[in-house]
């Protein structure tokens, strides 16, 4: 599975708050699920922290495997956005990475941005 941003943004609030919720639940129910991000996620992820909190959010993200990007990813991106804009529907350009990701992996997205991620074709999306 590889796990969109929101997910991540959520782990860390419950983590927070010291209160589990659905991100919890999700990884209970799924304890032996390999834990993907893209490195979008990892970008979007830092976005939200404050300069000088380089080693927090890498400790927030040590049990993820960040994916990167290659060729192959940004020609599926390409594709997506094009058949995306040829049906009038589009997505954020960081979401258009991560379904490209996931969909050269051949892994489900895991978000609670159901909305956007399945407007692309062939893309597992699991809500949580």
């Amino acid at each position: 599975m590889l796990f969109d941003t929101t997910f991540l943004i959520d782990y860390e609030r419950e983590m927070k708050r010291n209160r589990p919720g659905a991100v919890h639940l999700f990884l209970t129910q799924h304890p032996n699920a390999p834990l993907y991000i893209s490195i979008i996620s990892a970008g979007e992820f830092a976005e939200g922290l404050d300069a000088g909190k380089e080693q927090d959010c890498w400790l927030c993200l040590h049990r993820y495997s960040i994916l990167n990007l290659d060729r192959d990813i940004a020609w599926a991106a390409g594709q997506i956005s094009r058949q995306l804009r040829a049906g009038g529907l589009t997505i954020g350009d960081n979401d258009l990475w991560i379904a490209a990701t996931a969909l050269h992996h051949k892994l489900a997205v895991v978000t609670a941005n159901v909305q956007h991620f399945q407007r692309v074709g062939g893309l597992q999306v699991i809500s949580y």
